[in-house]
């Protein structure tokens, strides 16, 4: 694990949070729906379903993941997955040296 030094500096100046370009929301929208449209819904609610059953117990994850994301499941919907089986704050609680 990397070792941070972190710095506190007094009287900095605020940056400016950095905003996605205009109309990138609405493309994202209309890609995604493109891609719901085309997927067999039964298969990636399967993958799915096996992907959180890997996660609750021993099984590798990568290959269901594989499978899942092959499905045209999305990166957002396989976390969803994870976290039906983890819970959310499952990083947070596990030991050290356990992740």
């Amino acid at each position: 694990m990397p070792r941070w030094n972190t710095v506190a500096v007094e009287g900095a100046e605020p940056y400016e949070t950095l905003r996605a370009v205009p109309g990138i929301e609405e493309r994202q929208a209309e890609r995604l729906a493109k891609l719901r449209a085309w997927r067999c819904g039964d298969r990636v609610h399967r993958t799915l379903a096996a992907v959180t059953a890997a996660a609750g117990g021993d099984d590798n994850l990568l290959p269901p993941m594989k499978e899942a994301l092959a499905a045209g499941a999305t990166v957002g919907e396989v976390c969803d997955a994870l976290r039906a089986a983890w819970g959310p704050d499952a990083l947070r609680e596990a030991p050290l040296g356990a992740v």
